[in-house]
């Protein structure tokens, strides 16, 4: 069988992968450039626009973001928006809807208001709602009944914009990312589908990277982008010993009607890793209210896929007392532990939407379990990492670079978000390493303000 050879080669067909293949193809002067899925096409597990929330996650609503962070996620977020519209797909996979973080009761309110000032200077565009205000853009957020005659108690105050991009169909956008590689001139832009990495070994100076089907790739440099199995691939190799990880799915659930206008998302409980509730309009379901997402701890690698995912999980876990420590140290808070049980009863047939529909009437009071369905299918799998040697669970992106020609890239939400960002991080380290030409100015013109 004939052994392919590539500068760089890339594991994973997601937003992330894609990302990475499209800036090595315009802005390096790599001359071979090869992305395996193992997958028949590009974005079906985490990048698909039903398994995530569609969500540009600027740093402007997200109210567990840190300033610091959400200067960060500004800039990464521009990137998302400047390839849309370099390419002209804004009203076709990326959409501009108002948004805004909700707060209710009155502790809630003075968070929203000190926020807003504090996040102010960075996002200019954002503006304070009233509940008259509220009233005027997203009345279900205001009433208390379906028939719009009485107030909810509560007193609330949102931030928010309607003039911003806030919303895009991930899946087609890497899709896309893939095609404006692929039309670049002067490098060879190959994908294989079908194309599961088993195996990769470092023999000599190259790396030799075997699929299920037993077909061959070496590369100069490898970069794998493939979600929660880049550990498992890393773990392989005998790199990040001192990571485990948790897998945590989120399912939705969506309305039989348009009950938002644009997002809403809820104010974070700062002891909680995983996103508060929000209610999005969805792109993909002529405009029907998604609410979520959930957040439960499944022992597979990936949602919706049979085979080897829960072996897989099992080793990427990398459970010892190390990891026995961390999942002490969460379930022993009573609101973590509460958070996680309620969650797990949100999967469970008979008694699931009406727990649900209580925690989603905090957004719209006057939700009743008929107006909703869980939304089958929907939802992914984001790998929560876990650092062995600090005892506590990694938020963010996780890296791991040997500095040998080879990165293990994790990145659970806002992932898609930071895509662009996280493969200018990665193109760096990989130019520098093949003595490539990373051409800056035309990378900064194009994808930043």
């Amino acid at each position: 069988m004939d052994t392919k050879h590539y500068e760089v080669v890339i594991v994973g067909g997601g937003i992330s992968g894609a990302a990475l293949f499209y800036e090595l193809a315009r802005y390096t002067d790599a001359k071979s450039i090869c992305m395996l899925e193992k997958y028949e096409d590009l974005a079906t597990l985490n990048s698909k626009g039903t398994s995530n929330s569609q969500t540009i996650h600027v740093g402007d609503i997200e109210t567990n973001y840190t300033l610091e962070k959400a200067k960060i996620t500004k800039r990464t977020a521009k990137m998302i928006e400047k390839f849309n519209l370099m390419r002209g797909l804004q009203d076709k996979i990326m959409f501009a809807h108002q948004k805004m973080a909700l707060g209710v009761g009155e502790k809630e309110v003075e968070f929203i208001k000190n926020r807003y000032e504090e996040f102010k200077e960075l996002f200019p565009y954002l503006e304070l709602w009233d509940k008259e205000k509220l009233r005027e853009l997203e009345p279900k957020l205001v009433y208390a009944d379906k028939e719009q005659t009485k107030d909810r108690p509560e007193p609330i105050l949102a931030m928010g914009t309607q003039s911003e991009y806030t919303t895009v169909d991930f899946g087609a956008m890497t899709k896309e990312l893939a095609k404006a590689a692929q039309e670049e001139e002067g490098v060879t832009t190959d994908i294989f589908f079908n194309a599961e990495v088993e195996e990769i070994e470092k023999i000599g100076d190259k790396y030799k990277l075997t699929t299920t089907s037993g077909s061959v790739f070496t590369a100069n440099f490898v970069v794998v982008n493939a979600g929660a199995h880049s550990l498992f691939l890393a773990h392989k190799m005998g790199y990040g010993k001192h990571m485990g990880s948790l897998s945590m799915a989120g399912s939705f659930y969506i309305t039989n009607g348009e009950y938002l206008n644009g997002k809403v998302y809820m104010v974070q409980n700062p002891k909680l890793p995983f996103a508060a509730l929000h209610g999005d309009p969805d792109i993909l379901c002529d405009g029907k209210t998604r609410f979520g997402p959930t957040a439960l701890a499944l022992l597979v690698l990936e949602r919706y896929k049979g085979g080897k995912s829960f072996f897989q999980c099992l080793k990427t876990m990398n459970f010892d007392g190390n990891i026995l420590k961390i999942f002490w140290d969460l379930i022993k808070d009573s609101e973590i532990r509460n958070y996680v049980f309620k969650n797990f009863l949100f999967e469970v047939p008979g008694i699931n939407k009406g727990l649900f529909v209580k925690d989603a009437r905090k957004i719209v009071p006057s939700l009743s379990t008929d107006d909703i369905e869980y939304a089958k299918g929907f939802g992914g799998v984001r790998p929560q990492v876990l650092n062995k040697e600090e005892q506590k669970l990694m938020l963010g992106e996780a890296s791991i670079n040997p500095g040998d020609g080879i990165l293990f890239n994790m990145t659970p939400s806002p992932g898609a978000t930071s895509c662009l960002g996280n493969a200018e991080r990665d193109i760096k380290i990989v130019a520098e390493y093949l003595n490539l030409k990373f051409d800056e100015e035309k990378f900064l013109s194009e994808l930043t303000d």
